[in-house]
């Protein structure tokens, strides 16, 4: 199903399970998740109210990854059981419409009822932007982050590739990290230059609470000259976060892809983020 299709306007009955693509710039939001303790503004609350503006009653999502405070959502996957009957185009249409403007939806399918967005997830792909000059960027603003240190991409590359497999990332993992193992499977990792912009593209099974900016932090040590190459096969083999770089900021996070099984025939994602729309094919 391609996203240009417009959107099927037959009413689905209550109790469909429906899986939703959401884009959102973290920027102004205290990460992906509802914090009913804390009166925090969240993605989650905001779209499950805008969700229930149009049901007329509570709506509950599930996410794919929750993406941390100020990390940004190209393609973040959620899933919601409708409490009423509604066609897709209304959740989409009138979702948006009682949505701010950093947040939108771009499609709503049926999906069967053991589909969950995080529990039935392969892979998730994240992509970390730097822009990569002397001077901070006027207009990006929190979209990307900056490092004004020039960064040999290459370098990275070639850095970044004792990451792949199946490993014990402890020397990436966040002290506050409630996962019950450190092991995780990198199954793509590459670091390329556009421009000004170097981008770090990352695919896992799943991601450690910071892992991919305590990576980024850690391969922007090398690539800027302040750690020698071959550091972070070093840092994977002593297992200690302290011995790391800094936590990289999460102004150029995003999270872009969720791969799931073919036989819930979602829709295919395009490459993103948006501000990459100009990049060659071999960096998207």
């Amino acid at each position: 199903m391609a996203e240009n299709l417009p959107f099927p306007a037959d009413p689905l009955p209550a109790g469909s399970r429906i899986a939703c693509r959401i884009e959102y710039d973290g920027s102004h939001y205290s990460g992906w998740q509802a914090q009913p303790h804390l009166e925090v503004r969240t993605v989650q609350c905001t779209l499950e109210q805008a969700l229930a503006d149009v049901a007329a009653c509570p709506v509950r999502t599930h996410c794919a990854g929750r993406t941390d405070t100020g990390v940004h959502g190209f393609c973040q996957v959620v899933h919601f059981d409708a409490p009423v009957s509604r066609s897709c185009k209304s959740w989409v249409l009138g979702g948006n419409a009682n949505l701010p403007f950093d947040i939108r939806l771009h499609w709503a399918v049926p999906v069967p009822t053991d589909f969950h967005a995080r529990f039935s997830a392969l892979s998730r792909r994240y992509r970390y932007i730097i822009a990569n000059g002397p001077v901070r960027p006027a207009l990006l603003g929190a979209q990307v982050t900056w490092q004004r240190l020039p960064l040999d991409a290459e370098l990275m590359h070639r850095e970044a590739q004792c990451l792949l497999g199946e490993r014990d990332f402890s020397c990436f993992r966040a002290a506050a990290c409630q996962s019950t193992t450190p092991m995780r499977e990198v199954q793509a990792l590459s670091v390329s230059r556009f421009g000004e912009l170097v981008i770090i593209d990352i695919k896992a099974n799943a991601f450690l609470h910071h892992m991919v900016r305590n990576i980024a932090g850690s391969l922007m040590a090398v690539g800027s000259g302040r750690k020698p190459e071959g550091w972070c096969a070093q840092l994977l083999a002593l297992g200690d976060r302290t011995r790391a770089a800094e936590t990289a900021p999460a102004d150029g996070l995003y999270l872009v892809d969720v791969e799931y099984p073919q036989r819930f025939s979602l829709p295919p994602t395009p490459p993103g983020p948006l501000l990459l729309s100009g990049a060659s094919k071999g960096v998207l």
